[in-house]
This record gives C-alpha cells, structure tokens and sequence, in this order.
C-alpha cells in the first residue's frame, strides 16, 4: 500500500474514531491506537475484515456492537465519496501541484478537491449534510409528503444513537455506597499498605420509570404520529414504562409499544378506538390516571411525561388539581408542547396557564432536532 495512501487512511481512522465517541461509544485514545496498529498489520483488503477489526477493537458492550454498523457505514460512505480516485491522484500529480493535499493524494478527511468529479461529489455531500439539517429542523407540520420517508430513516437513526448514549451515561453513572475493603487493600498494596486511595461498593442505578400521556386531540393530528415514535424509541431505553394515550379518554398503549418493529404497532394503533383526532379532556384523563393507574406513578424516580399543546375543553381548576395530584407523586413532571416551537407563542391558554406552575420542565417538540435536545432532562 503506498504510503501516502496508509496517511490517508491513518488520518480518516483517527476521524472515525472521534466520530464515535459523540455519537457515544466509549472508544478512548488506546481504542484509537489499537485501531491504527490493528490496521497497519492486517491491511484493509477485505472490506469486511477491516469493518469487523475495528469493530473488535472499538466496541466494548452489546449497544455498542449493535449501533456500530450504522456508523460504521454512515462515516466510511461519506469518506469514500470524498476520496479521489487513483487515476485522479495520478493526474494531480503530474500537474505537479505544489499544495499539500496534492502531495498527500487528498486527506480522506479534509473532503478538499479541485473541481471535476472530486468537487461535484464534494458539493453533493454538502447538499446531503444541508437536507439532513433541514429535515431536523422543519416543524413536523410544515413537513410534505416526500419529505417523510427521508425523515423517517434519520430520526430512526439519530434517536437509537440518543437512546444508546442514554444507556451508556446509565452504566457508568455508579453511585458511590460504603468502603469495598478488600478493593481499597488490593489499590494501596504498591503504596506500602497505607489506605491512600479508598474504593467503594458500586451500586449502579436503575433508568428511572418513565410515564408518558400523549395528546391524539385533533389540534395535535400535525404532530401525534411523529411524537409517537419518539416514544417507541424512549421505550427501548426505559425498562419501566407505562405509555397513555388521550383525547376525551385515556387508553393505556403500553404492551402495544412492546412491538418488535414500529411498523407493526402503528398497525396495532390503527384499530384502536380511542377517539383520534377528537376533543380534548385533558383534566379529566389525569384524573382518570390518578383514580385507576396510581400505582404507576408511587415511585421516586418516576419521570411524568406528557406531550399536549394544552388545548382543554375541560375546567382548568380540574386540570391544576389532578396534574398538582400527579406532581406530588413523581420526581418530575415533563410537559412538552409543539406549539412551543413558534418563536411567537405564549402559554396564554386556560389549560396551558393551569398547568405550568406545577411543570419541572417546559420544552417544545415540534421537530426532530427539539425531541433530540430532551436527552439532557431524561
């Protein structure tokens, strides 16, 4: 392999290594390093090897292993469209083009090139990143028809790597208990026996009971479908889920959502007669949850979720009464309302008014990049 072909290479390795970790992996420097020696030694004749190397290399959990596929291919795909071409290579250098991408054959990285091919695929990655932003930031109501299935590939894609950084945050959160007596011996041997370095029992912590009331009222009719599948995807996080939906009643979805595919439950959803796109009761299905499904909500680390654009046809003191009923019930209550996305909105309805002063947390969900930021609350 030549030479400026291995810099190449070494340089887009170090960039997918970096790549991973934000998207959560736990890979460190001596992942990197171990890539990088990996690489040199076995070559990447195989596709497949080099793939399954790093692989090996890089991940270090189940969640891991499994979300590394759709990132190994979302990285090396954009690299591969950003490479010139040997015979481009070959060109350049006959030029004799004194600029140090030229001299290197092109960092696989840098995603540099002078026109040609090399810039007409330069500029249609560019045009990919641009549609991808757009996508995460329209309102899902302004959303058209081709639109969907675009959307559909990157929310799947962008909220399994949220749920995957969630879990992973989860394992290494560990809770300090009392001293391990045994470890801190064992960790102070080489200092001469003196307890300088004390370690304690792990306890690591349970993801929190996550309880979920979603708005299918006709004001929300733009947004309920979309928001839906946020919460399939939060439920593949919490292990604890109890999932409702509402309009004039409330119905209890939770072994629906259990669906091996969202395909599958949205069907299951379909035949549900539970008034979609009808009026809305909010006050009346909290207290409905609070009279039949309190048990649910009898837990410290309960997470209340409820996702409505506060439209009520019922009595805002019911509303204030059986959502104060819930609060004092949960460690927190997140109310999440589309309508927040519109930089003119005030919360001036009556139901809306009602509610907020017993809300932790009051964010929008109008579009991918806001069910997105909701990672920090969850």
């Amino acid at each position: 392999m030549p030479a400026e072909n291995l810099q190449d290479l070494a340089t887009a390795i170090i960039g997918f290594c970096r790549f991973i970790r934000r998207e959560g992996m736990a890979s460190g420097v001596q992942g990197t390093l171990a890539a990088l020696r990996a690489t040199s030694a076995l070559g990447v004749k195989e596709s497949e090897d080099f793939k399954s190397g790093l692989r090996v290399i890089l991940c270090s959990s189940k969640e891991e292993w499994d979300l590394f596929d759709d990132l190994f291919d979302e990285y090396w795909n954009n690299v591969a469209r950003r490479q010139p071409s040997p015979d481009r290579r070959a060109e350049r250098r006959k030029l004799g083009s004194s600029s140090t991408a030229d001299r290197t054959g092109g960092s696989l990285m840098s995603g540099g090139s002078s026109g040609g091919e090399a810039g007409e695929e330069g500029s249609q990655a560019v045009t990919g990143a641009s549609e991808q932003e757009r996508l995460r930031k329209a309102d899902f109501s302004t959303l058209k028809q081709d639109d969907l299935a675009a959307l559909e590939e990157i929310s799947q894609r962008l909220l399994k790597r949220m749920i995957q950084r969630l879990s992973r945050r989860r394992r290494t959160a560990v809770a300090r208990g009392g001293i391990d007596l045994r470890r801190t011996i064992r960790a102070n041997i080489s200092r001469g026996g003196d307890p300088i370095e004390l370690r304690h029992v792990d306890r690591r912590p349970r993801p929190s009971r996550l309880v979920v009331l979603l708005d299918i009222s006709g004001s929300m009719s733009p947004y309920s479908l979309f928001l839906l599948r946020f919460i399939y995807a939060l439920e593949r996080h919490f292990k604890r889920v109890n999932v409702f939906l509402f309009s004039t009643d409330l119905v209890e979805i939770t072994e629906i959502l259990r669906a091996r595919r969202l395909s599958d439950a949205l069907r299951a959803l379909s035949h549900l007669a539970t008034g979609w796109s009808g009026g809305t009761r909010i006050g009346a299905s909290l207290k409905d949850l609070n009279r039949f499904h309190a048990r649910k909500l009898h837990s410290g680390d309960t997470l209340f979720m409820i996702l409505s654009d506060g439209w009520d046809t019922g009595e805002p003191e019911e509303l204030s009464v059986e959502l104060a009923d819930v609060r004092r019930r949960v460690h927190k209550v997140v109310w999440l309302n589309p309508l927040l996305g519109s930089a003119d909105y005030q919360p001036l309805t009556r139901g809306m008014s009602a509610a907020l002063p017993h809300v932790d947390v009051f964010a929008p969900a109008h579009n991918l990049a806001s069910l997105l930021a909701l990672e920090r609350h969850l």
